[in-house]
């Protein structure tokens, strides 16, 4: 089948269907929840937009980052092959003005722009693609979600100057989608030569509308305007070079300084921001903006392999312990959803399994009296002399992130489980979870396409969850293989059901990403994955 380029929509249209999509957007505050400070008069170019977010990754390669608050930036770096639409999920052109998928979908050939040039000077080709594609399998632990969209690779061929042609051991129904993410993002041939280890603290050269200028580790990331920047995505409303002629990232962990700085103009807009924070911020010179993640929901992801956490029983009853309505309504930004399967309700091929995600303290009690956990002296459940404590390893990346644990170990202890949280920099997740030195963590995946189960569950790529090899896997390898809408449907539901039946993860919160942005900033939209995009966004 062969794609190519959609007519660009006018920005009034694009506003429209922001305004009129109810399942992905929410409207909150007083502005739109697709794009700030909309109808105010024409755009300008030039200024500074300094963006306030809670934490620093520690690593500025697009490839290797996967955390919001670092994602931000690192984004407007680089360039994809494709692009999604946010509210439709539709992929469109932006490196490659056309794509050709063979009708197994083993075969993807794309047809790459004239003239882009990255911003040391070089030019993309395919070969520069290739170097890409081939150098993910070495990125190493920070680098799992692009090398899990490129498994099955058999070969990336240059085809011509500007058409490459990459191809699957078997059929890949994920991999056009994977080429609109940030993950995929292509860098120039000098930065692919660098070992991750320099990509990560020196950052890339990428062909976007902005580049590195600084990045200071835990303070701060400055970009520049990329100048003769010509070649966006089909998607964006402005032609050409980006409007802001600098950004600044500042990495400023308080909420509620955050918040304090947004109202008196210190900084432009903020990410992160939490339910305590949102009647200070609601109204006046501040809009509030949110979109609900795709992908993995916030949950525990267990280390399946531990010895407490082998039996069923034990992972089931923690599931049926706790009150996602109460963590929701408590801790998180007013609309937040409780999970109610694996995936967010805005993933493809969401599958409804709100009736095994109840709460129920007495079934988890039963559970766990199965299991041979009796109820010790001090409340917490013993077993041959040992007690049920489990260390849950989480990172400051969000505000909400410990009070959330909190509540769940209150819920938790209710019933006989005790949880000692333990707190890791952004940078230590990966590695521990590579480890396999955790009992649990928690965090969320996002991704626009339920193959990010295949990522996080598959025994067949990194399995930091230390999942067992079951039916699981089959169901996994085959949504990806099909090529057939329908019975991909019906085996990510069944994915779906036996991640949540078995308990191997255990879903909490949808993850709902709310920003504040000054009324004065304009264009400052989400895209399909909940991040944003700058090269629309303006000051006035």
């Amino acid at each position: 089948m062969r794609a190519h380029p959609d007519i660009r929509p006018t920005r009034l249209a694009a506003l429209a269907a922001l305004l009129t999509t109810s399942v992905l957007l929410t409207a909150c505050g007083s502005g739109s929840s697709g794009g700030s400070g909309s109808g105010s008069g024409p755009a300008k170019s030039g200024g500074t937009l300094t963006f306030a977010v809670g934490s620093d990754a520690g690593c500025v390669d697009p490839q290797q980052v996967a955390s919001n608050d670092t994602i931000y930036s690192v984004r407007q770096i680089v360039d994809s092959l494709t692009d999604q639409d946010p509210e439709t999920g539709k992929i469109v052109p932006w490196l490659a003005k056309s794509w050709d998928i063979s009708s197994d979908a083993t075969t993807f050939t794309f047809h790459l722009r004239s003239g882009v040039t990255f911003s040391d000077g070089s030019k993309l080709t395919a070969q520069v693609v290739k170097d890409n594609f081939d150098a993910v399998p070495k990125l190493g632990a920070l680098g799992t979600l692009a090398e899990g969209y490129l498994s099955g690779v058999t070969s990336t061929t240059v085809v011509d100057p500007l058409t490459v042609k990459v191809t699957f051991k078997q059929p890949n129904a994920q991999f056009l989608q994977a080429t609109s993410t940030h993950s995929l993002g292509i860098e120039s041939s000098a930065s692919v030569k660098r070992s991750p280890q320099q990509k990560c603290s020196q950052g890339v050269v990428g062909s976007g509308p902005f580049t590195l200028k600084q990045y200071v580790q835990n303070q701060s990331i400055t970009l520049a305007k990329r100048t003769g920047y010509s070649w966006g995505s089909s998607l964006w409303h402005k032609s050409g070079e980006a409007y802001l002629d600098k950004v600044v990232f500042k990495v400023v962990p308080e909420a509620g300084v955050r918040a304090g700085s947004l109202q008196s103009g210190q900084v432009n807009a903020i990410s992160s921001v939490g339910k305590a924070n949102e009647a200070a911020l609601k109204g006046g010179q501040v809009t509030l903006q949110r979109r609900a993640n795709p992908g993995v929901v916030f949950g525990l992801a267990f280390n399946n392999a531990r010895p407490d956490l082998k039996d069923a029983r034990v992972r089931q009853a923690i599931g049926f312990a706790i009150d996602r309505g109460q963590i929701a309504d408590t801790v998180f930004p007013t609309g937040t959803q409780p999970a109610t399967s694996v995936l967010a309700h805005t993933t493809p091929d969401y599958a409804d399994l709100s009736s095994d995600l109840t709460t129920d303290a007495a079934k988890a009690k039963s559970l766990l009296e199965a299991a041979g956990w009796k109820t010790g002296g001090d409340g917490i459940r013993t077993k041959d002399g040992k007690k049920l404590n489990l260390t849950v390893d989480w990172t400051p990346n969000s505000a909400t992130n410990q009070p959330a644990l909190e509540l769940i170990q209150q819920q938790l202890k209710a019933v006989g489980v005790g949880l000692t949280l333990k707190q890791l920099q952004v940078t230590q997740l990966a590695p521990t979870l590579q480890s396999g030195d955790y009992d649990a963590a928690w965090g969320n995946i996002t991704r626009a396409d339920p193959d990010i189960l295949r990522n996080s569950f598959s025994t067949k790529l990194a399995n930091f969850y230390r999942v067992p090899v079951t039916d699981l896997d089959s169901a996994l390898t085959g949504q990806a293989a099909t090529t057939d809408a329908t019975k991909r449907k019906q085996l990510v539901q069944q994915a779906q059901q036996l991640i949540v039946r078995n308990a191997y993860y255990a879903p909490v919160v949808e993850l709902q990403t709310q920003i504040g942005v000054s009324t004065k900033v304009h264009g400052l939209n989400f895209d399909a994955s909940s991040r944003i995009q700058l090269h629309d966004t303006w000051i006035g």
